[in-house]
């Protein structure tokens, strides 16, 4: 099986975190891989990584990256593939990792989710994906329509509490 989509991260300390989208690609049998790579110290690793993805069969990349939030500027410089950014909350809340990665330079665009919203990055890229795949497409529609059920259901639910003397549902 050959991954479709690549989820980096620059350390395994990320893992938490990315592991929101590997649950979600998983649920939508979307094959992946995982991988640890660093802009800043695999270099090198990077930009064989980067540049051989598309050979590879992998038609989207999640990158993660905190602070300086280098990696998915790096990787998108070396690929046309569509590269779906994660900051990641190291310091700052997040928010230097999402300043750093949303301000590509023109002409290296990064898709960009909220701080440490890997499954978003997992639902945008199983999104893209399902624009040539018929079968992916069916798979994400009815994963948006669990989350109407979901809410639905929380509103039974709600119906149900009677603690509140003013309350009126």
């Amino acid at each position: 099986m050959q991954p479709l989509v690549s989820v980096i991260m620059g350390s395994t300390s990320d893992l938490p975190i990315m592991q929101r989208a590997a649950k979600q690609l998983e649920a939508l049998e979307i094959p992946f891989e995982l991988l640890a790579l660093s802009a800043h110290r695999t270099p090198d690793e990077v930009a064989e990584f980067a540049r051989g993805a598309e050979e590879r069969g992998v038609r989207v990349i999640i990158a993660a990256a905190g602070m300086a939030a280098h990696l998915c500027g790096v990787i998108a410089s070396m690929t046309t593939l569509p590269v779906i950014g994660v900051p990641i909350d190291a310091s700052l809340e997040g928010l230097d990792a999402l300043l750093a990665i949303v301000q590509m330079p023109p002409g290296i665009p990064v898709a960009t989710v909220g701080v440490n919203a890997a499954q978003n990055a997992a639902l945008l890229a199983a999104q893209m994906l399902a624009l040539g795949d018929p079968e992916i497409a069916q798979r994400v529609r009815a994963q948006k329509a669990s989350l109407k059920e979901k809410i639905v259901k929380a509103n039974k639910e709600l119906a149900q509490i009677s603690d509140y003397k003013y309350k009126t549902n």
